[in-house]
């Protein structure tokens, strides 16, 4: 396999020559790389479509350049889930071609997969072609998605030591704690004067309020509409669902606080619209938080009793990531835009879970 002589070497995060030779072991008959994109709208691992010779497009993902937090990003986790989901299961997910664990290559770990045709919708702008009825419909497919995430049988998919969920809910406090941390220290060593006196306080609430233990069960970690590729055509449906960094065997209601941490509404404060996520819910037809939790209740028949524990700690893992993007944003390692926005959000987050554990309600 050979680079066409036209494509401009310096794709940040991507050495071409070193991948197209990678390309021409692992993938024999390929062809040349003709285009190397990246892929907007994501804030932390980075993902590029790679066009070949005669058309043929494939997804590369790999780890975020800068500051990265210890044990995130794990590329060969995303790989083994998709590849397990793609065989064993009816979650869309993309096919996977091949991994790479040697970081020589590119500068880090990654991995190949098919490129699914979709759509990823974000903002109203996005909404300007799709009826309520189609908005709906989307709404309904997402919280499918979710409950069959939520219920696949991990020992039939071989994905029975994912993760060990006893102890999950704890040992994700512990472990995001720690990462804030770690952003913290980050983002003051660039000078940064950053006073977050809410953190502490929420992390103390948390502890007092933890579950016990949930079955055991696969959780995306990220779940949210604009991590899904949908079609619209003959109806509204679910593509794939990609971004799969996050997931573990863990408590999936930590998955449904997260989406609708993400879920916009129409009539949301300023305090609650956040840089991430997929504004379009606010769209005419979306189903409102409450209806998309009913939903997924009815699909799963699972006790949503302490929702909004589940929603105030999404506020606070959310928080937690945001900040770390805000480090490598500070660090000038950031790759695409919207980032100057991150680190806004993560008060707001805090101020949110506090409100959400006040109120006994999610809602």
């Amino acid at each position: 396999m050979t680079v066409d002589a036209e494509l401009p070497a310096g794709v940040p995060g991507i050495d071409v020559p070193r991948l197209a030779g990678w390309l021409a072991r692992e993938l024999p008959g390929s062809g040349r790389i003709t285009a190397v994109d990246l892929i907007a709208g994501g804030r932390s691992n980075l993902t590029y479509r790679i066009t070949l010779d005669g058309g043929r497009r494939v997804v590369l993902r790999r780890p975020p350049l800068g500051h990265v937090l210890p044990t995130a990003h794990d590329m060969g986790r995303e790989y083994r889930v998709l590849s397990a989901l793609g065989v064993r299961t009816a979650v869309p997910v993309p096919a996977t071609l091949a991994f790479c664990d040697d970081e020589e290559v590119i500068g880090a770990r990654f991995y190949l997969m098919d490129f699914v045709e979709g759509r990823v919708l974000r903002d109203r702008e996005d909404a300007r072609d799709l009826t309520p009825g189609q908005a709906r419909g989307l709404s309904e497919a997402l919280a499918a998605a979710l409950a069959a995430i939520h219920t696949v049988d991990v020992d039939a998919a071989g994905l029975a030591d994912f993760g060990r969920p006893s102890g999950y809910m704890e040992r994700q406090l512990r472990r995001w704690s720690r990462q804030w941390d770690g952003s913290r220290e980050a983002v003051l060593a660039t000078g940064a004067d950053r006073d977050l006196p809410e953190y502490g306080r929420l992390v103390a609430r948390l502890g007092e309020r933890l579950p016990a233990d949930a079955p055991a069960r696969l959780v995306h970690g990220d779940f949210r509409l604009d991590n899904a590729l949908v079609g619209l055509e003959p109806r509204p449906e679910i593509a794939a669902v990609v971004d799969w960094e996050m997931s573990t065997l863990g408590d999936p209601l930590s998955d449904l606080g997260l989406t609708l941490v993400y879920w916009a509404e129409a009539g949301d404060g300023a305090d609650e619209v956040l840089p991430v996520g997929a504004t379009i819910t606010a769209a005419p037809g979306f189903l409102t938080r409450r209806e998309f939790a009913g939903r997924y209740a009815e699909l799963t028949g699972f006790d949503l009793g302490d929702l909004d524990f589940y929603v105030a700690f999404a506020c606070f893992k959310l928080a937690v990531i945001l900040e770390g993007i805000h480090a490598r944003f500070l660090q000038n390692a950031t790759v695409g835009e919207g980032f100057d926005q991150i680190g806004d959000a993560v008060p707001l987050l805090l101020g949110r879970a506090h409100r959400v554990l006040d109120a006994g309600s999610p809602w």
